[in-house]
């Protein structure tokens, strides 16, 4: 008897092939999926809201950089502004003081051309002296009027502060002791402030 060949039908799958699926593996593979899904849409929100929390800050950084910006602007314009009127301001207030102590001097310069131009052939001196006299008399009270004092500390206490000793000459007595005998050169204070020292001899009692 010949030997038959059994062909396997093709449509049907082996015994392995058609066991039965655990519905609760099936169960957990679809969990694990969904739950793989809902991870990555997570992911992706979480990176959305990130970036759009970067976009908000930083808009809002540079709002204010701007704001400030243009603050410090103002307030550099406004510095400028006040800087150069107070410079104005300034050299205007010299002006007039200047312009008001010229006035007080032109009648001062007026005696002094007078008396530049008399004729010394028809002018004894002791006219000229008084007229001399009269114009630093007038001079020194037009510059007392704007703050000027002139030290001349003949027979009063050494001050060094004030006083400027060239040379020291014996006191008679102790009482005479460090007192100016001689005033070589008068000293000038302005509002307070020394122009400069008097030049003075003082006394030094060596007994």
């Amino acid at each position: 008897m010949s030997e038959q060949k059994v062909t396997q039908d093709p449509t049907k799958g082996s015994a392995s092939d058609h066991e039965a699926i655990d519905p609760a593996t099936a169960a957990e593979a679809q969990a694990r999926f969904d739950a793989s899904s809902a991870d990555s849409s997570d992911a992706a929100d979480e990176h959305a809201s990130a970036s759009e929390g970067i976009a908000l800050v930083t808009g809002a950084l540079e709002r204010e950089v701007t704001e400030q910006k243009d603050k410090y602007l103002r307030l550099y314009a406004e510095f400028e502004n006040f800087r150069r009127r107070t410079v104005r301001e300034r050299q205007e207030a010299e002006l007039r003081g200047m312009q008001h102590l010229l006035r007080g001097l032109l009648e001062t310069i007026d005696d002094v051309a007078r008396f530049a131009h008399v004729d010394p052939t028809s002018t004894d001196s002791t006219t000229l002296v008084e007229g001399v006299a009269m114009v630093e008399k007038k001079l020194l009270k037009s510059l007392a009027s704007h703050g000027l004092e002139v030290i001349d500390p003949m027979g009063q206490p050494f001050d060094p502060a004030l006083h400027e000793a060239i040379t020291t000459t014996p006191a008679a007595t102790a009482e005479e002791d460090h007192l100016v005998a001689m005033v070589y050169q008068v000293g000038y204070v302005h509002n307070g402030t020394l122009l400069r020292p008097a030049r003075v001899v003082v006394t030094q009692w060596n007994g």
